[in-house]
């Protein structure tokens, strides 16, 4: 399966994420803070990124433009995960450079589509 960075600083958040995605097969490395998710996607090349948008160091927005503004990383899908649900919270992520966007409290079913629209979409860019 895929391997999947999860950028989130609430460790409950990232133990039931990574517990999830591990039991669906996917291989998971995990970062507390946007400094350390921008550091692990670019040594790591991860799949896939579950992006916390409400981050320390760097928040999520931030770290976002930074791994699609460079090349070795821009072609990662970046899945936003925040506790924002207005619509311009949405549009907000998706101009920062995320693929897509949800909500949390995470719907793990919703959330696994998404997983899988952004991988097949990553394997074909």
């Amino acid at each position: 399966m895929a391997k999947i960075l999860i950028v989130e600083d609430n460790p409950m958040n990232r133990d039931m994420l990574s517990r999830r995605l591990i039991r669906s097969g996917h291989y998971v490395l995990m970062a507390g803070d946007g400094r350390q998710g921008i550091t692990s996607a670019q040594t790591e090349n991860p799949d896939l990124i579950l992006m916390d948008m409400s981050l320390p160091e760097i928040d999520g927005w931030e770290a976002t433009r930074r791994l699609k503004s460079d090349k070795t990383t821009r072609r990662i899908p970046v899945i936003a995960l925040t506790a924002h649900a207005m619509s311009s919270d949405r549009q907000k992520c998706m101009e920062a450079g995320c693929d897509d966007y949800d909500t949390k409290p995470v719907d793990y079913q919703r959330l696994t589509a998404k997983i899988q629209a952004a991988l097949q979409t990553g394997a074909m860019s």
